[in-house]
């Protein structure tokens, strides 16, 4: 099913779960790549569910990207599947500080997955021992 598909209450879940898993925001290079369209991007955030690509030409909502980014201490790069979900254009004269998408992440394998939520808990675990 599509999103175009989805009944009303749906997609307003989606919205919802988008802002379930917390967030730690970072600063790492991604290469973003879509049918015909490739992007030198950063990651300004992440979660266990996707990233937010910082971008002054996002893509349009429902594009299916690859998404390949490492993380420093992470060992292998990350390949892994994203739909975005959510776009904040650049407004030319305008007050959007921070244009790009909202990428969450697709079909992932479990490994990759486990790699993920390991990697956002790390980061979890070191920001909260800075703190103490």
């Amino acid at each position: 099913m599509s999103h175009d598909d989805e009944p009303p209450d749906a997609s307003e879940r989606r919205l919802r779960d988008r802002r379930a898993a917390d967030r730690f925001d970072v600063v790492w290079s991604v290469d973003c790549e879509a049918d015909d369209t490739f992007l030198y991007a950063s990651i300004t955030n992440i979660s266990e569910l996707g990233i937010f690509v910082r971008t002054n030409q996002p893509l349009q909502v429902g594009t299916r990207v690859t998404l390949r980014f490492a993380a420093p201490g992470a060992g292998d790069s990350f390949v892994v599947s994203g739909v975005v979900q959510w776009v904040n254009a650049l407004k030319v004269l305008g007050e959007n500080l921070n244009p790009g998408m909202g990428v969450s992440f697709v079909d992932l394998e479990d490994d990759e997955r486990e790699r993920i939520v390991d990697l956002v808990r790390t980061i979890a675990y070191v920001r909260e021992a800075v703190k103490n």
